[in-house]
């Protein structure tokens, strides 16, 4: 049975806010059994896996912890490690609630079908990942050093390296999960507008100034639109449409399609 899911703010995708809000959920779940693993959709679990096999390794294992590298959440068991990926339009059920509920391009509302990999759990709950797109993933033991630095712990350093030599637009580089992870299209708009940097300009291009400039400015989005509620919550999001004015100082933005993304900056002050 389909359930609608209230709510009038919606965010795009599950970027690093929204998976640290479904990590932050689920630390509720630690010292529960696996006592059964539900995979109905094949296609959804990676590297090999099978249900089966998936029900071997898990079940009878205890939930010793929850940790988060850019958009990959991880389950650490007394067994092995679980690695769960949202894709566009995956969600988190912890014992039946939603810690993030719409989504902007899934569907308004949760149904059974569209649930790819559940755990039940002793002595009470369960955990399920619901993906109505199945754009996400479920594996075992996922190689957590592919991703780079997890975007809310970043140094100078390492976002210095991130951006060495890249010849690149800077937006596909922030994209880039390889280089920095967690980050997705409305953070990086909103962490360039705010940094006055151009999404265009080459990655590897950027002077001290412009990385201090652009690493306060990825502190501080993070910081604030964690406090707001989500990846939606930008100064910049209402203008992000056809016509938008820069909130900043009311210059048309300029819609391009950059890191394969549509992105939105303002020509004025964004260099």
């Amino acid at each position: 049975m389909a359930v609608v899911v209230p709510g009038d703010h919606t965010p795009p995708v599950p970027e690093l806010l929204e998976v640290e809000r479904y990590r932050q959920a689920a630390l509720g779940l630690v010292g529960r059994t696996i006592v059964d693993v539900d995979a109905p959709d094949a296609w959804f679990l990676k590297r090999g896996l099978t249900d089966s096999a998936a029900r071997a390794a898990l079940t009878d294992h205890r939930i010793e912890g929850w940790r988060r590298r850019g958009k990959l959440l991880l389950m650490d068991t007394d067994g092995p490690v679980l690695g769960l990926r949202f894709g566009m339009t995956g969600r988190l059920l912890v014992d039946g609630v939603l810690p993030v509920e719409g989504l902007e391009y899934g569907p308004r509302r949760t149904d059974v079908s569209w649930h790819r990999f559940g755990l039940r759990l002793a002595p009470a709950g369960s955990l399920v990942l619901e993906d109505a797109r199945r754009l996400g993933g479920v594996e075992l033991g996922p190689d957590e050093d592919v991703l780079g630095p997890d975007a809310l712990a970043v140094t100078s350093r390492q976002l210095g390296q991130a951006l060495a030599g890249g010849k690149g637009p800077l937006k596909a580089a922030l994209l880039d999960q390889h280089r920095i992870a967690g980050l997705g299209n409305l953070l990086v708009d909103e962490i360039l507008w705010r940094a006055g940097l151009d999404p265009a300009r080459p990655a590897g291009g950027l002077d001290g100034r412009a990385r201090g400039s652009l690493l306060r400015a990825m502190r501080r989005v993070l910081r604030e639109l964690d406090e707001r509620g989500g990846s939606h919550t930008g100064d910049l999001q209402g203008a992000r449409l056809p016509g938008g004015l820069c909130p900043r100082d009311g210059t048309p933005l300029e819609r391009r399609t950059i890191g394969g993304r549509t992105t939105y900056s303002c020509p004025a002050h964004q260099r």
